[in-house]
């Protein structure tokens, strides 16, 4: 099962050619990480997060603009002990059209003694829920 989220490009996230600036992108999937993560019940309160981001990557597929309308779908592909990855895809809202893909790997962490920790059950059952099962996967 997929998490999505609208977006709707603003100028200001358009580059001199008029098209979506690439690290406009970025900011699109941590948008729809946030949320998604939020709504698996790891929280929206700032003062006890506990996820951080070992690494993100973005691979741009087509050309997106101004006032475009987006989706911004995300799934779990991998779960591991204290950590998980996500994909995304950033596909226009009407058309369908893939725009661009990306993953990041997640980690559960500790701020006070400053290392991972193990994810906990409720959230691991959460990611589960959002596990791309093989021969299931949206579009790669």
């Amino acid at each position: 099962m997929a998490h999505e989220i609208p977006v709707k490009v603003r100028f200001s996230e358009t580059d001199a050619l008029g098209h979506i600036s690439n690290i406009s992108y970025f900011i699109y999937v941590e948008e729809a990480r946030t949320e998604f993560f939020a709504e698996l019940g790891f929280g929206r309160d700032i003062k006890n997060w506990k996820i951080i981001l070992a690494s993100a990557s973005c691979d741009f597929i087509s050309q997106g603009y101004y006032n475009q309308k987006l989706i911004v779908r995300t799934e779990v592909s991998k779960i591991g002990n204290s950590s998980f990855q996500v994909v995304h895809e950033i596909k226009d809202a009407e058309s369908g059209e893939l725009i661009a893909k990306g993953q990041a790997s997640a980690v559960h962490f500790n701020f006070k003694i400053q290392r991972s920790e193990a994810l906990p059950d409720a959230n691991r059952r959460q990611l589960e829920k959002h596990l791309i099962r093989e021969g299931s996967h949206h579009g790669n």
